[in-house]
């Protein structure tokens, strides 16, 4: 093969952020070899620009030391079989075990680290133990993209990364796909939008704990001239939180509005996007809502709070805090509507300035260019 091997946990997440580099090493001439452990529809995509998709399942949550050796050994094998120039790794797995496959193969890896996990987040044995794996997966990896200084210092004092590893703006924003909107009219009322998976982590909690009590403060009178309130949910419901969803919902609480695979629509018709992550390797949705023109509310952790410029492009609210994120939520209702539409006018201003995802093609395309002239 001597071509580029993607190793991917999400062929709709390798689409949704990084299809752009894909298409630009395709462009630059290389063979690509995608290798992802689910077949789904945006597949095709990969197909069409004349890429090579080999399946690989393999379950993306959980450890389990048995099925992730198997996963190990068969990146060794298919690695072994295409003997390709060098190894793209995203998210937590195929950067560890594709990793390994790599060291083991005398094969160069760029590995992309997208966030550190809720083990290493959480701490405990569980964190050691993760730490570890990260050593052998990622210690003789030819260049380490990180998508925010927090997790790149912390790989470094851990030793897992050293100072030749190189900050990415996160997965950057194709800024010709996700335009400026017009901002909704002054109609004395604010939409609020959460867009992701309904998990813990997420700030789903704390998303809904200020829901109940904005909504039962803003709309149980439309006397006094506050506005009207409405909080949205964009994404998949996770178990544990369907029936407190059904509630909300029955309650006029909050308004769940399904999946998409395509979230502008949906980021232009409200007033301002919220995440409430408790981290992230560079939250995407923050960026998309920026580049749509939106104020974005986030959490005041990595990978969301170099976001948003606080008090300009946005507001910063404490994690996992239901308390901070209501007390924010109300600020911004009360901020004048010219200062809303500015805010996402200087939003879009800040990712036109250091999120552009051609900073990020570039660097691969840079890097795989190093590779190809050893």
């Amino acid at each position: 093969m001597q071509g580029i091997l993607i190793l991917t946990n999400s062929i709709g997440g390798l689409h949704s952020f990084r299809k752009e580099v894909v298409k630009a090493i395709v462009d630059a001439g290389h063979e690509v070899v995608i290798s992802a452990p689910e077949m789904v529809e945006k597949a095709e995509y990969f197909r069409e620009i004349g890429c090579k998709i080999e399946l690989m399942p393999f379950n993306r949550r959980g450890m389990n030391p048995l099925a992730d050796f198997k996963l190990m050994m068969a990146y060794k094998k298919m690695m072994r079989r295409l003997n390709p120039k060098a190894v793209l790794t995203y998210t937590i797995k195929p950067n560890i075990y594709g990793g390994m496959a790599a060291r083991l193969c005398g094969v160069p890896q760029l590995a992309n680290v997208t966030g550190l996990g809720d083990a290493v987040e959480n701490g405990g044995w569980l964190k050691r133990l993760t730490v570890t794996l990260y050593r052998m997966g990622l210690g003789r990896a030819y260049r380490i993209f990180f998508q925010n200084e927090s997790n790149r210092n912390f790989c470094i004092k851990m030793g897992i990364a050293d100072e030749t590893s190189v900050q990415l703006p996160g997965s950057g924003v194709n800024l010709q796909h996700h335009t400026c909107q017009e901002y909704p009219a002054d109609e004395g009322r604010v939409r609020f939008l959460y867009i992701g998976r309904m998990l813990k982590d997420k700030g789903i909690e704390e998303y809904f704990a200020t829901a109940e009590k904005v909504v039962s403060r803003f709309n149980k009178t439309q006397d006094g001239g506050l506005p009207q309130v409405e909080f949205q949910i964009l994404g998949n419901v996770e178990g544990p939180f369907q029936v407190r969803l059904d509630d909300l919902t029955a309650r006029g609480v909050v308004k769940h509005l399904g999946v998409t695979s395509d979230v502008r629509p949906f980021i232009g018709a409200v007033e301002c996007t919220v995440m409430p992550s408790y981290h992230e390797g560079m939250s995407n949705v923050n960026l998309e809502s920026a580049a749509n023109g939106r104020p974005v509310i986030t959490a005041n952790v990595p990978g969301c709070r170099e976001t948003v410029d606080d008090g300009l492009t946005g507001l910063l609210c404490e994690a996992r805090s239901a308390e901070s994120l209501t007390a924010i939520v109300e600020r911004f209702i009360a901020l004048p509507w010219e200062q809303k539409v500015l805010m996402g006018k200087m939003g879009r201003e800040k990712v036109e300035r250091e999120f552009d995802r051609q900073i990020v093609i570039d660097a691969y395309l840079n890097e795989i260019n190093k590779i190809a002239h050893v």
